[in-house]
């Protein structure tokens, strides 16, 4: 559920809007300004006035697409002029980027007028590698694009056309193999005579349905020879039949019903009408033509897809701009042809006949997806798609003639394509949907605050955790009622109500009473303390794990934790590790929040405890121990307490890679690692950091976060025998639903502990 205060805030909240122009070289000394602007940049500028295609060599124009559009048609909303259309245009490029890592201008037309907005566009060219056209309303759309396509020597894509083109034809013809039907002899009836459907029909007779066999139908009925009304060339196009029919009349006998046009249009007695075996996309969004469970009710011999996530078969053009573009784009492609189309609809339908990795399954919570009715076209979130997709188009721009840099060897190319994007884009999606495979209860120890709630919306919305809210719970459901949550699902408990107050007392004083607790305090201490009662709870199996601390100082979240619940069985340390997510990388910095200053057997618990936690999360630990010295090259002993430690951890765990003591930059630069200390056993940059002391964790980790691009998750609690997560004072929503994530693979991780070794998988 996306509430409008969420939406609203999303979009406004730090800084306005959604994208952001950053530099990509460095610009902090006078002479980086120097090279950035003058004098320097005249030597790029001389070489490309010398030749022109050096402009791809030295500027960012070969991975720059322009989003255009006048905001005609923007979806959902129809004609909001282009003003209004500004934060569609942000969120497309924020696809581009998040999928295929390119880089995007949105560019917004204060104009109807087809020929203006064509000579606009053309004017820009020397800016951009491609133009992606967006929400402008047909029949202008088709005009533009075919005119832009004539006098530019870019590709040009409209994506209204195309993009729900490619993906559905891409389901067509899985799902017409599935359901034993030839495509040149299905009945097909394309509802909606827009940019969208006429782009449809033109791709489906591509691929081999007989232009006799679809049936276009717009609002009026059939588009059929000899109507007047409501037409244009390019409905003209697809004219079938000689008199007026309506949807109901065509739909008897079809095949293959496809639609972009309304919510509801189809009727559960059209569907009956179907030929055996029918095939419907229904993918007017939000709503769809008919719903899935309308379709499936009377006919249980259907495939069926719609645009939406929550039904089998979404039809989501996020499969296909961003890819066709990066295809495009790596070849300098001078259009996007329908050979380039044709090979991106072939490249998901044959995806979705592969084997889905783990990584894709845990990503929507699914133990199995296969290819057959309920999955005919591969999922959004699927990597591969990258590329499959744009290795396709590469090819067919090669193949067909349009690239001006042809790629000669394929397997160097899918390494680029592989490593666009990075591991840390995905890391935190993972965890989540790691957590969502076996939801567990996680206490909340400040029910009330709003940012709980917020959070605690979207743990129940995503499926993440079973919430479980500590604090009045007439408040709790007052402020849920003033933010317009709906949290019936979690459950709410007072801890000055509980049933449970005794037994949680007499437990704390049983384990806490040699060291000054007496009963009375035990007692007042579970009903007046949401820390302790959370505690107790998580103790005593009442829930599975447990976060605090959005308005409390850490130690104060801490300290009862430690005092209830006893260390893992194989640790005598408590230590806190964050996972820094930077744009291309994820690392581990440990110990960021309790030890002050370890001792060399804590540090190689830290190191042992760090490496295991890691490991939960399906990343395999690299771990560098940090000091001021390299290898010895520094005596003192501070850096010997470190190099003493990692000679612990490789006796008592010879199954982590580890090495040190070592420099920083040592630790995280290849070159230098791999230059005058080859021998060390890492090889590869550390993701793993073990810190000598709380200060140099804590200051190396909050410093990364505020100045260098870092995106600081946690801190993880590691070394008690249970999932406890203390989050930071004014920690964000999403901090608090990432935080919970990481408390219910933990929580998932102990639970199996428990288990005979013969039932853990």
């Amino acid at each position: 559920m996306v509430l409008k205060d969420d939406a609203l805030k999303y979009h406004s909240e730090d800084r306005a809007g959604k994208i952001e122009v950053k530099p990509i070289k460095p610009c902090f000394t006078q002479r980086d300004l120097s090279m950035a602007y003058t004098p320097g940049v005249a030597e790029p500028c001389r070489e490309i006035e010398r030749a022109g295609e050096k402009v791809f060599e030295y500027t960012v124009k070969g991975n720059l697409v322009g989003v255009v559009t006048n905001g005609t048609a923007v979806l959902g909303l129809g004609d909001i002029g282009p003003l209004a259309a500004k934060p569609v245009m942000e969120g497309k490029a924020v696809l581009f980027k998040r999928f295929a890592d390119i880089d995007v201008f949105d560019i917004e037309l204060k104009t109807k007028d087809p020929d203006e907005i064509i000579q606009a566009v053309k004017l820009l060219e020397p800016t951009f590698g491609g133009i992606n056209l967006e929400d402008i309303k047909a029949p202008e759309c088709f005009y533009i694009e075919e005119h832009l396509r004539e006098i530019m020597n870019i590709p040009v894509f409209h994506d209204d056309q195309h993009g729900t083109a490619i993906i559905s034809a891409a389901a067509l013809l899985n799902a017409l193999e599935l359901q034993n039907k030839k495509i040149d002899e299905v009945k097909v009836v394309i509802s909606g005579a827009g940019a969208a459907g006429i782009a449809c029909a033109s791709l489906y007779v591509r691929l081999g349905v007989n232009r006799e066999n679809v049936f276009l139908v717009d609002s009026r009925g059939l588009i059929h020879n000899g109507r007047k009304e409501g037409m244009n060339p390019y409905k003209q196009r697809f004219a079938n039949g000689e008199r007026p029919m309506s949807l109901a009349e065509v739909m008897k006998d079809a095949d293959v019903f496809s639609g972009v046009s309304a919510a509801g249009i189809l009727s559960k007695e059209m569907v009956k009408s179907m030929a055996p075996r029918p095939i419907i996309f229904a993918l007017a969004n939000p709503d769809p033509e008919i719903s899935y469970p309308d379709a499936t009710s009377v006919r249980k011999d259907l495939i069926m897809a719609t645009g939406r996530s929550d039904y089998p078969n979404q039809v989501n053009n996020v499969l296909g701009f961003p890819y066709i573009f990066r295809g495009a784009l790596d070849v300098r492609a001078v259009a996007i042809n329908d050979e380039m189309k044709i090979e991106a609809v072939k490249s998901l339908a044959n995806l979705a006949k592969e084997d889905v990795p783990d990584s894709v399954l845990k990503a929507y919570g699914a133990e199995m997806l296969e290819y057959g009715p309920n999955y005919i076209i591969p999922k959004p979130f699927d990597p591969r798609v990258l590329i499959y997709e744009g290795i396709a188009v590469a090819k067919a721009a090669v193949q067909s003639g349009v690239a001006r840099v042809p790629i000669t060897d394929w397997d160097e190319y899918r390494d680029r394509l592989e490593s666009r994007l990075g591991r840390s884009r995905e890391i935190m999606r993972r965890i989540i949907h790691k957590a969502k495979t076996d939801p567990k209860r996680i206490v909340f120890l400040e029910g009330a605050d709003p940012k709980i709630l917020r959070a605690t919306q979207i743990l129940l919305d995503e499926g993440i955790a079973k919430p479980i809210l500590l604090g009045d719970t007439k408040e709790i459901r007052n402020r849920a009622e003033e933010l317009h949550l709906e949290i019936e699902a979690a459950e709410l408990i007072d801890p000055k109500e509980s049933e449970r107050i005794d037994e949680y007392a007499a437990d704390l004083f049983k384990s806490r009473c040699r060291k000054g607790m007496t009963p009375d305090k035990a007692r007042k201490l579970i009903s007046t303390s949401n820390n302790y009662f959370g505690a107790m709870m998580v103790k005593l199996c009442h829930a599975d794990g447990l976060v605090g601390g959005v308005n409390k100082d850490y130690p104060d979240t801490i300290r009862p934790a430690l005092q209830t619940l006893p260390l893992e069985k194989t640790t005598s340390v408590i230590a806190g590790v964050y996972m820094m997510v930077f744009q291309k990388d994820v690392m581990f910095f440990a110990d960021t929040t309790v030890n002050i200053d370890p001792t060399a057997e804590q540090l190689a618990e830290i190191a042992m405890c760090t490496a295991d936690t890691v490991r939960q999360l399906d990343i395999e630990p690299r771990v560098a121990m940090l000091t001021f010295s390299n290898f010895g090259s520094t005596r003192h002993p501070r850096s010997e307490k470190v190099a003493q430690a990692v000679r612990i951890v490789k006796q008592r765990r010879p199954d982590i890679i580890i090495d040190g003591e070592m420099m920083a930059d040592t630790a995280v630069e290849p070159d230098i690692l791999n230059g005058v200390y080859g021998f060390n056993t890492l090889k590869k940059k550390a993701n793993v950091l073990i810190f000598p002391s709380l200060e140099a964790g804590n200051i190396a980790y909050k410093l990364l976060a505020r100045l260098g691009g870092a995106r600081a998750i946690g801190p993880i609690l590691m070394g008690t025998s249970e999932a406890i997560h203390v989050i930071e004072r004014h920690s964000s929503v999403e901090d608090i639903v990432n935080t919970t994530a990481l408390a219910v693979v933990d929580a998932q991780e102990h639970k199996k502990c428990l288990l005979p070794e013969s039932e853990q998988g």
